[in-house]
């Protein structure tokens, strides 16, 4: 019986301020790249929520060799995904007395790195 275990690194960011919807655009940029392929994209991508997928990008890989012991050149993005979180409410006043409900989205996004073999 032998086990298929393999090690992978990750890192989440909950409760960020953008929706997941923006988020999801550079998510599917990436997803299945390499490492400094997918570092690269972000960089030049101009989207609000690549400069957020590239510092938690950095954090995955810095965990992945400091608790896993894995080599950076060798990683590849297993999964990236963005979930909704909570919608904090607002309110803004609008015509005749009444009020619009303002809707600030935000989201947990989490990366999943790991070794090519």
């Amino acid at each position: 019986m032998e086990e298929n275990t393999q090690l992978e690194a990750r890192a989440t960011l909950n409760f960020a301020r953008i929706s997941p919807r923006k988020v999801k655009i550079v998510a599917d940029l990436i997803r299945g790249k390499d490492v400094n392929e997918a570092l690269a994209i972000v960089k030049f991508t101009p989207k609000a929520s690549s400069e957020i997928i590239e510092k938690l990008l950095k954090s995955a890989i810095a965990n992945a060799e400091n608790n896993h012991n894995m080599n950076s050149q060798n990683l590849y993005i297993a999964e990236i995904y963005a979930n909704q979180g909570p919608t904090l409410k607002r309110i803004r006043p609008a015509a005749k007395g009444s009020a619009v409900r303002i809707r600030k989205r935000t989201s947990h996004i989490t990366i999943v790195l790991k070794e090519k073999e």
